[in-house]
């Protein structure tokens, strides 16, 4: 699957701050599928949590990583046809993870 060329590399837009970044978070999370991929990944992630400090195991962690980008990474890949922000901008890209799924929950952004 052929990804936009453009999508990663120096000439990438920066964003100087969160609010300026998270309206253009959402327009890279257009498609309704990634979306549901991603809230389904925080979820697992945040059910892998609870059984970490539930049971001290830390495989709980990996697996929490490996379900919260997984389901979002192949959202990405076979829904939005590009590579995700995370790899631009990771730590935006998580904070509007997050945003994203609580907005989600709150009904602000449609499942």
């Amino acid at each position: 699957m052929p990804m936009p060329s453009d999508a990663v590399g120096p000439e990438a837009k920066r964003f100087a701050s969160f609010a300026a970044f998270y309206p253009h978070y959402l327009d890279e999370h257009s498609n309704r599928s990634s979306r549901r991929l991603h809230f389904l990944g925080i979820s697992l992630a945040l059910v892998c949590l609870v059984a970490l400090v539930a049971t001290g195991q830390l495989v709980w962690l990996l697996a929490a990583i490996a379900c919260g980008y997984g389901f979002a990474w192949s959202g990405h890949l076979f829904f939005e046809r590009k590579p995700p922000g995370s790899l631009r901008q990771p730590v935006y890209s998580f904070m509007a993870d997050w945003k994203m799924y609580w907005d989600t929950l709150r009904g602000r952004i449609p499942f």
